[in-house]
């Protein structure tokens, strides 16, 4: 990734990984923020969580709900539901987006189609890292949040997210292969 603004090692956890992340203030409050994980995981494996819809939930922090509500080939509609803790107060958030699949290429790219947002895009992308036997997961998302959103809580709180989910998806690829 390009500009890395942070790189955590969770080597502590017995289980290696690096995360790198960038944050890009665009104009309106908009945010764009990616996320790379590096995982011994297999794309087949990373794949497979990433597109069990209905179960996402199940293993990402903060995600209340996610519903597979329509499908056709590779296009599918989801809702999903989030939620945080914000200085003691409940805040949740509901999105329903179009994904397109794009497995050839690792890539699931999605856009909003109604919400709690004024913007939520972004993708998922698996990418062989050349030489290794290692896998590059990456998410990318550009959000801008409705007026009542203080966008500094948001972005503080979605760069853990970022983070946080990237661990998930990697924790729940490598304990679906056991």
């Amino acid at each position: 990734m390009i500009n890395s603004q942070e790189s955590v090692d969770h080597s502590k956890k017995n289980d290696y990984r690096t995360i790198e992340q960038t944050m890009e203030k665009l104009s309106g409050g908009t945010r764009r923020l990616a996320a790379q994980l590096t995982t011994s995981a297999s794309f087949e494996s990373l794949w497979n969580v990433l597109t069990d819809y209905d179960r996402l939930n199940l293993y990402i922090p903060n995600l209340l709900s996610s519903k597979k509500i329509y499908q056709k080939d590779n296009n599918v509609h989801l809702k999903q539901i989030g939620a945080q803790d914000f200085l003691g107060m409940k805040f949740s958030a509901e999105v329903t987006i179009d994904l397109f699949e794009e497995k050839k290429l690792g890539l699931l790219k999605f856009n909003l189609i109604k919400g709690d947002f004024r913007k939520f895009e972004g993708s998922w992308k698996i990418q062989k890292i050349k030489d290794t036997s290692k896998n590059s997961l990456i998410y990318d998302l550009t959000v801008q949040g409705c007026q009542w959103m203080p966008i500094g809580m948001i972005e503080k709180r979605l760069k853990k997210d970022l983070s946080e989910n990237l661990i998930a998806v990697d924790r729940q690829a490598k304990s679906s292969i056991n």
